[in-house]
């Protein structure tokens, strides 16, 4: 089969993400893409509606997750390609980080409130009903009222719009570690989530390794995959090329398949544009595949 394939694709199932399944398939066909995978964070609510929009498109849609965890500390985000959207294991992983997901979420709007900056919860959870927001989110509500952009200390996440994203300047600003609305996360532990997946049929990838919050070094990965990690992303929308060369050969050294996944989300990552990561072909889904312990 030609064409290029992304595994980590974001729908509005995404509580930070803009399009439904079939016009994510519609972009893909006409993007020239072979398959995708929409891996909504921590919820297969996409499926299996992406999977019957795929239906009859040459695209070929991969079912997938992308779990947000913690591993030595830091925040590890998973990707589970080939899962299967049924299994109980999945339906008590996503559980698991939802319910931890929402109390991390209340708090971040108390810290805000707490901060004098006016945001509800209700205004929240109105704006986001298809899952707990992330941190990203919750700021990207924030912008999005129309009283925010009279408070001077939000006056710069106006700048530059469509070309700098804003709500991840906030997110840096207020909500990492050491910032003011800082609150502790309660993820599911990324080895946890390596031991429970591959009984659904998901064959673990981790991704975006260089991100700046996950950094991943070699003694972690190699660690990981001998704990079942079977991939890792090398092709992202968040490498350099230094980093991309720099991952490409610890995937081959470590023996583990090299993944492209673009991270597309829409109007949140502006600088992500659909089709932008084409450096992964049938070969990626073959790897996989030839990893995969039937569920």
């Amino acid at each position: 089969m030609p064409g290029f394939v992304d595994l980590h694709i974001h729908s509005r199932f995404s509580s930070d993400a803009d399009f439904s399944p079939a016009e994510l398939v519609e972009m893909a066909r006409a993007a020239g893409f072979a398959a995708i995978s929409i891996t909504d964070h921590d919820t297969t609510a996409a499926y299996p509606g992406a999977i019957e929009a795929a239906a009859g498109t040459g695209v070929e849609m991969v079912p997938g997750m992308e779990v947000t965890t913690l591993y030595d500390g830091r925040e590890f985000h998973l990707l589970l390609p080939y899962l299967d959207w049924t299994s109980p294991v999945i339906a008590r992983i996503a559980e698991r980080v939802s319910s931890g997901r929402e109390v991390e979420a209340r708090e971040r709007v108390a810290a805000l409130s707490e901060l004098g900056i006016a945001l509800t919860w209700d205004e929240v959870e109105a704006a986001s009903p298809a899952a707990p927001p992330l941190g990203v989110t919750i700021a990207q509500i924030l912008l999005d009222k129309p009283a925010s952009k009279a408070v001077p200390a939000l006056r710069k996440y106006y700048e530059n719009p469509g070309r700098t994203w804003a709500a991840s300047l906030f997110y840096r600003d207020y909500f990492m570690e050491g910032r003011p609305a800082f609150v502790p996360k309660r993820h599911i532990a990324l080895l946890d989530v390596l031991d429970l997946a591959p009984a659904s049929g998901a064959v673990p990838v981790l991704a975006h390794p260089g991100a700046y919050f996950e950094n991943a070094t070699r003694d972690d990965i190699a660690a990981l995959k001998g704990r079942g990690l079977a991939g890792l992303e090398v092709f992202t929308s968040y490498h350099t090329p230094e980093q991309t060369a720099h991952y490409r050969g610890l995937a081959s050294e470590l023996d583990l398949v090299a993944t492209a996944g673009s991270d597309f989300h829409g109007r949140i990552k502006p600088h992500v544009r659909f089709g932008d990561i084409r450096d992964g072909g049938r070969e990626v889904l073959d790897g996989l595949l030839a990893r995969r312990r039937p569920a």
